[in-house]
């Protein structure tokens, strides 16, 4: 049998054929597969899916439908669209445009007093709707996915939700993903689709289920890993396993796994060799403007904004400071005020000048418009009820390893 390749194994960007992880669900003793299928089999239903970012939900909606049978978009489709129909069907590549001719035929003499016919035809152009999609999905045995639907201009998000209301009543199928904190209020507080929707709450993954994309992919290159090795890979993955694949692709490069022809055996026993995979990993990651952005903070208009010293004789102003913080042990993706105080203090000695609680969180509700008014990439993290909720768990690992603030 030919000797998988390590990108074969380990895929950060497409479906992991073979490091595919299936979870239980958190509300009952079933897999997110069954929880999936059982909601798409139910007629007339509408599938909401909620989960933090990079978590997988879009990887299960790919095992459970398939690639040839899902139709993916985005709430970012929908941004300068007002037809969502035609959006749709411009997806798929069907014209609901058409012609219809109309032909009228008249009688009359001729010259020679001979009766003849002529006939006139109009052609006019005309633009059918939601049905025909309905049916072409129907027929194609079809399912939308509408990913990241918290994205899509709230007045859109509104009107999706009435055109789907119709729809799933002439059994068409379509799931809207969303994240936690943005919850798809448009959906699931929609009291026209009360009693008609099929909810599916994706827990965070655990160390464990991580670990088993770690231990499992590197059974399949011959490659031993430690226990510890691959909690700590499992840690430094944040809860997604589209990043434990990355980290773990880049690792298996590093160890030439793929180009080795003498069959020799590899380990993974050194922390260094994870340390030297996770700022390999970091290195395409497009965070750097971002960064900036965010640490330069708004306008000074002239003013020489207060800077601190840290232990190490560098200076920091607080925009650096929390940044810093964000970064440190343990990764987390939420971290309350008070969290991040305690965080930013721990960058000082004991009796140095800190920024106090106010100060922080002024600082913070600045960034939170810096990033309001950004494009979504710049859309990294959410500060909502005083508390800093990570949208993209790659650039809190960059913050770690790809960039020294």
């Amino acid at each position: 049998m030919r000797k998988l390749r390590s990108n074969e194994v380990f895929k950060p960007g497409a479906f992991p054929q073979h490091t595919y992880v299936s979870r239980m669900s958190a509300d009952f003793p079933v897999t997110y597969e069954f929880r999936l299928e059982q909601a798409l089999q139910t007629v007339g239903f509408l599938t909401s899916i909620i989960g933090p970012s990079k978590t997988g939900k879009t990887v299960l909606c790919e095992k459970v439908i398939g690639l040839d049978k899902m139709i993916s978009l985005t709430g970012n489709d929908f941004k300068n669209s007002t037809n969502f129909w035609l959006t749709i069907a411009n997806k798929v590549g069907l014209s609901l445009v058409g012609e219809q001719t109309e032909t009228n035929s008249m009688q009359g003499k001729g010259m020679a007093g001979v009766t003849e016919s002529k006939s006139s035809s109009i052609t006019e152009k005309y633009q059918t709707g939601k049905d025909r999609v309905i049916d072409f999905f129907k027929e194609h045995d079809l399912v939308l996915v509408l990913d990241d639907f918290h994205t899509a201009p709230e007045e859109m998000q509104f009107d999706m939700a009435y055109q789907l209301k119709d729809a799933i009543r002439k059994e068409f199928k379509a799931i809207v993903i969303s994240l936690p904190h943005r919850a798809d209020d448009a959906i699931r507080k929609n009291p026209d689709l009360s009693g008609r929707l099929s909810l599916i709450n994706i827990e965070p993954w655990q160390e464990a289920a991580l670990k088993e994309i770690a231990t499992t992919g590197f059974k399949a290159l011959a490659v031993e890993i430690t226990d510890e090795m691959a909690n700590q890979l499992a840690r430094e993955s944040i809860l997604s396993p589209q990043l434990m694949q990355s980290i773990c692709l880049n690792l298996a490069l590093l160890l030439h796994v793929d180009k080795d022809k003498d069959e020799q055996p590899h380990e993974i026993t050194d922390k260094a060799q994870l340390e030297l995979a996770y700022r390999v990993t970091s290195i395409n990651f497009p965070y750097d403007d971002v960064v900036k952005k965010l640490t330069a903070g708004p306008p000074t208009r002239g003013q020489k904004r207060k800077t601190y010293e840290l232990p190490s004789g560098n200076q920091a102003d607080i925009y650096h400071l929390i940044m810093r913080a964000i970064a440190l042990d343990p990764p987390i993706i939420s971290i309350t005020i008070d969290e991040l105080k305690k965080r930013i203090d721990l960058l000082f000695e004991e009796k140095t000048d800190k920024p106090d609680r106010k100060k922080i969180k002024d600082a913070i509700e600045q960034v939170q418009g810096i990033i309001s008014d950004s494009d979504v990439f710049y859309q990294v993290f959410e500060w909502k009820d005083e508390q800093i909720y990570i949208l993209d768990p790659i650039f809190l690992f960059y913050l770690r390893w790809g960039v020294a603030v």
